[in-house]
C-alpha cells in the first residue's frame, strides 16, 4: 500500500510539473491574439553601411560551397560587403572552401578564409575571433545549412530603426520539410517556436533569442553585451539574454524567412536536441540570477524564467512514462479511484499544447489541416526524446562540460535526395548506452499497452501507445542508422 501511494504521489507531482509547463501554451495563445496587430515597422530605406557576414563552419563538405555561392548572390553593394568564412574544418571542407574563396576573390568579393589552429570555444570562439577584424557596422551570421534570400540585407536592415536595436532575427523556413516523416515532425515542432513563441515574446515586450543563424547583429551590441562566451552550449541564447539585460532591443520578423535544411538522421537530431537542451539549462543557471536582479518588469522576469527552465519538463515526462505501467495495475488493485478521477485535469496540458501548435500552423500554412494531423506523432516523438533530453538536463545541472557536437548536413533539399550515398557524417562513435535503454523502455511501454488492453483502461491506452511508439521509433532509427556502413573521413 505504501509503495502504491509513493508511485501515485510521484506520478501526480510529475504530471503537475507537466501541467505547469504544458499550460503555458494558453498564455502564448492569449498574447498571440492580444498583440496580433503589434507588428514591427521598418524604415522606408536604410543606409548602405558595411556589413560583415560570418559563416562558421566545421566539416561541412556537402553544403559549404552552396552557402558561399548564396551569400555572394545577396543583393548588396559589393564594396560594402565583407564575408568571413570561419572554417575550423578538419576534412575535405578546407579544400572546398579554399577553392570557392579563390574564385570569389577573383570576382571582386571581399571574402576571407579564416582558419584557426584549434577549435577553442567552438562556434562561439570562431565568431569571436572573426569579430576582432570585422569591418562591418552590422554582422550577419549564417550556419552552413542555410540559404539566405537575395533581399536578406535590404529587408532586415530597415528594421534597425533606433540606435537601441541590437538584433533583427528572421524566421527559419524548412527547405526539406517533405523529405521524410522525421523532417515533417521537426518542422511542426520548430514552427511552434518560430511562428508563435518568438513572435509573441517580441510583440509582448518579453525577451527573445537569437537563433544562432539567420539574423543580423549590430556589432556594437555584441561588444557591449560582453561578446561571445563559450561557457554554454547555446552561445546564441546566452548572448541574447546578456544583450537584452543591458537594455538592447530585438526585432523578430515572423513574415520574412530564411530557408534551412532540417536534420534527416536520427542520431544527428538527438545530438542537436541534446545540445539545445543542455545549453538552455547552462544558460539558465548562469543568467537567471542576473535576470532577477535586473531592473526589468516582473512579467518579463517570469517569462524569462519559464523560457530558460522549460526543459525541466523532460525528466518528469520520462518519470511519468515509467510510472504509467504500474499505475494500471495499481488502479485495478487498490481503492484509489479519487486519485485517478483527479488526474483527468492533466489532459488540460495536452489541450494547451495542441492549440499552441494548431495556431502555429494556421497562421502561416494554407495546408494547416494536413500538417496538424502529425501532432500525435510529434507528441510521441517528444516522449521518445525524454531520455535523451533528460540526460542533457542532468548534465547541465551538474555543470558537466561536453564537446560542441555539430549537426551533420547532407544537402537534402528535396524528397528525392538520398543521404545514404552521402554518409561520411553519420555518427562515427559506437552506439550510446542510452539507445539500448530507449529500446528497453519501448519494450517496457509495450507491456503497458498490453496491460491497458487487458484491464480495458481505455483512457490510459493512448498515452501508453505514444510512449511506446516514441521510444521504439527513436531507438530503432538510432540503431539502424548507426549500423550504416560509413565511408572514411579525411582528417
Amino acid at each position: 500500500m505504501i509503495l502504491d501511494e509513493i508511485v501515485l504521489f510521484t506520478y501526480i507531482f510529475s504530471l503537475s510539473i507537466i501541467l505547469i509547463f504544458g499550460s503555458h501554451g494558453f498564455i502564448m495563445i492569449y498574447y498571440h491574439h492580444k498583440y496580433r496587430k503589434n507588428n514591427p515597422q521598418p524604415k522606408d530605406s536604410h543606409d548602405e553601411d558595411v556589413v560583415t557576414i560570418q559563416l562558421p563552419m566545421y566539416n561541412e563538405m556537402y553544403v559549404a560551397e552552396r552557402l558561399i555561392h548564396a551569400i555572394c548572390e545577396i543583393d548588396y553593394p559589393i564594396n560594402k560587403l565583407e564575408i568571413q568564412v570561419l572554417d575550423d574544418s578538419t576534412d575535405e571542407t578546407v579544400d572546398i572552401v579554399a577553392d570557392v574563396v579563390k574564385q570569389k576573390i577573383k570576382e571582386g568579393f571581399d571574402i576571407k578564409h579564416v582558419r584557426r589552429s584549434n577549435r577553442s570555444g567552438y562556434k562561439a570562439g570562431a565568431l569571436k575571433e572573426g569579430l576582432k577584424t570585422a569591418k562591418g557596422k552590422y554582422v550577419a551570421i549564417f550556419d552552413a545549412d542555410f540559404i539566405p534570400k537575395k533581399n536578406f540585407l535590404h529587408k532586415t536592415l530597415k528594421y534597425f530603426t533606433t540606435d537601441k536595436i541590437g538584433l533583427v532575427q528572421t524566421r527559419w523556413e524548412h527547405m526539406n520539410e517533405d523529405f521524410s516523416i522525421l523532417t515533417k515532425i521537426q518542422a511542426l515542432a520548430l514552427d511552434g517556436h518560430f511562428v508563435i513563441e518568438q513572435s509573441v515574446r517580441n510583440k509582448s515586450g518579453f525577451f527573445i533569442q537569437f537563433n544562432g543563424t539567420g539574423g543580423v547583429w549590430l556589432k556594437e551590441c555584441i561588444e557591449d553585451a560582453g561578446n561571445w562566451h563559450a561557457d554554454t552550449l547555446t552561445e546564441d541564447l546566452d548572448l541574447s539574454y546578456r544583450a537584452q539585460l543591458k537594455g538592447w532591443k530585438f526585432v523578430y520578423l515572423r513574415d520574412f524567412t530564411t530557408p534551412a535544411e532540417l536534420p534527416t538522421e536520427m542520431n544527428a537530431l538527438k545530438a542537436q536536441q541534446f545540445r539545445w537542451t543542455k545549453g538552455a539549462i547552462e544558460t539558465g543557471i548562469k543568467l537567471l540570477p542576473m535576470v532577477w536582479k535586473g531592473k526589468i518588469p516582473l512579467r518579463v522576469k517570469l517569462q524569462a524564467t519559464f523560457n530558460l527552465t522549460n526543459n525541466f519538463v523532460f525528466p518528469f515526462t520520462l518519470l511519468a512514462g515509467i510510472l504509467n505501467v504500474p499505475l494500471i495495475f495499481i488502479k485495478n488493485a487498490g481503492p484509489y479511484w479519487n486519485f485517478f478521477n483527479f488526474m483527468a485535469i492533466f489532459v488540460v496540458a495536452f489541450i494547451s499544447t495542441f492549440l499552441f501548435y494548431l495556431f502555429s500552423q494556421k497562421d502561416v500554412h494554407a495546408d494547416w489541416r494536413k500538417k496538424i494531423t502529425l501532432f500525435p506523432l510529434f507528441m510521441a516523438g517528444s516522449m521518445g526524446f525524454a531520455l535523451n533530453n533528460t540526460r542533457a538536463v542532468v548534465e547541465g545541472l551538474m555543470n558537466r562540460k561536453s564537446e560542441f557536437v555539430r549537426t551533420p548536413k547532407f544537402k537534402t533539399e528535396k524528397k528525392t535526395d538520398k543521404i545514404i550515398e552521402k554518409n561520411k557524417y553519420f555518427a562515427k562513435t559506437k552506439i550510446q548506452a542510452s539507445t539500448y535503454v530507449e529500446l528497453m523502455l519501448a519494450v517496457y511501454c509495450l507491456i503497458g499497452v498490453g496491460a491497458a488492453i487487458y484491464f480495458m483502461e481505455i483512457a490510459a491506452l493512448p498515452f501508453q501507445l505514444m510512449f511506446f511508439l516514441g521510444f521504439a521509433t527513436v531507438s530503432i532509427m538510432s540503431l539502424r542508422q548507426s549500423f550504416i556502413k560509413k565511408e572514411p573521413l579525411v582528417e
